[in-house]
């Protein structure tokens, strides 16, 4: 390979020049603290794991994403992590949980094997918050209201917020009676909003002509709050489970309207994101000029039971890489930058000690440097005493 390739990376690898750094490390800063604030505990989850236990309920998504290697000491296959969700699940399940509910958040690195369809990154760094142990809708709501005040963190505008819930079309499907092969064939046709596609498989499982209806309206149900009256006249054949998740979906509506009063909200019964896992409510984020979600999340009750204990759990999740590129907020604060001259002299040893330690940056020359860093500052000596001046 020739010197000019040297410094290519992977497809979807990037890296951050000291700009970009910057304000993304101001940003994760600001990020855990409101977290904190809101009573979330940060945990670090390790970068790679067995692979049985890695993906152990999560689903054949996230099983297409993630890097494989063998473990040269045991000869098991490790998994790099593509997602921390699990792995943060696990943790609360075994390690943390008492009988009251746990909040938990994270920040780091992930591995993609193919990455995100608009992004096209496979290195995200991921950033979210879970809450384990309630099942309460308002706990959904708390969630979705923390990855709210998230965004205006991160000077995100003109948000708006997508909502959905995986129990309708699950109800539907445990309704009718459909095999797990046909609940796979009719999902993905349904993601696809292919209306066509969706006419020849239900007729192919031989539905009356009342459940044609049903699945067909599934793909129309989107637009705003007046979509839920309709879906309960138009998917009732589903029964109580699927009234009851539209029930949640209005409840939710309701508090979050009255928090947020100017938040556009937007349903799509058919979006089931996550399917895989996702037990109730799952939501998105989007902004004006962004081809996909900016956040996401949901309620995933079941996962925690294929890691340790059973917990009803809801999180979300984020590349805060995406919230830096995209906020508004892109100036990180300029600092002076003092330049110290190249002297062992002992008072301006001390000088420059104080210095940083009062968190003021301070370069000191070195011998032979043809050009001098850039500052905005100097340190210099008059009568004997060193001090800052410009």
């Amino acid at each position: 390979m020739s010197n000019k390739n040297n410094w290519m990376l992977p497809e979807g690898i990037d890296a951050l020049l000291p700009a970009e750094a910057a304000q993304l490390e101001v940003l994760r800063r600001d990020l855990l603290d409101v977290f904190q604030s809101w009573g979330y505990e940060y945990v670090i989850p390790p970068m790679l794991e067995y692979l049985d236990v890695l993906l152990s309920g999560t689903g054949s998504e996230l099983e297409l994403q993630t890097f494989t290697l063998t473990d040269q000491i045991s000869g098991r296959m490790l998994g790099i992590r593509a997602d921390m969700t699990p792995q943060v699940a696990r943790m609360a399940s075994r390690y943390i949980y008492n009988d009251a509910p746990v909040r938990l958040c994270y920040l780091g690195s992930v591995l993609q094997a193919r990455g995100a369809k608009i992004e096209k990154s496979r290195s995200p760094i991921q950033v979210g918050a879970e809450l384990y142990g309630s099942a309460d809708i308002k706990s959904d709501v708390e969630i979705i209201r923390l990855m709210l005040e998230m965004l205006a963190i991160a000077g995100l505008q003109r948000v708006h917020l997508d909502l959905g819930h995986v129990g309708i079309f699950r109800g539907l499907t445990t309704k009718v009676g459909l095999t797990e092969d046909q609940e796979a064939e009719l999902f993905e046709v349904l993601q696809r909003k292919a209306a066509d596609e969706l006419e020849v498989l239900l007729t192919s499982y031989k539905l009356d002509a009342t459940w044609h209806q049903a699945f067909s309206s599934l793909i129309n149900l989107n637009g705003d709050l007046s979509v839920l009256e309709q879906a309960k006249s138009s998917l009732a054949i589903g029964g109580a489970q699927v009234i009851d998740a539209i029930d949640e979906l209005q409840q939710t509506a309701s508090m979050l309207q009255r928090s947020y009063p100017s938040l556009p909200l937007y349903f799509d019964l058919a979006e089931l994101r996550c399917y895989q896992y996702q037990t109730g409510i799952v939501f998105a984020a989007y902004v004006p000029g962004f081809g996909s979600e900016v956040a996401r999340g949901g309620r995933y009750d079941n996962l925690t039971g294929e890691l340790g204990d059973k917990l009803p759990a809801t999180g979300f999740s984020a590349d805060i890489k995406v919230l830096s590129r995209l906020s508004s907020l892109n100036d990180v604060v300029a600092q002076d930058v003092i330049l110290a001259p190249n002297s062992d002299d002992a008072d301006l040893q001390e000088l420059i000690r104080q210095l940083r330690a009062s968190k003021k940056i301070v370069l000191q020359e070195l011998p032979g440097d043809h050009k001098k860093p850039e500052h905005t500052l100097v340190i210099t000596q008059v009568d004997g005493q060193w001090s800052v001046s410009d």
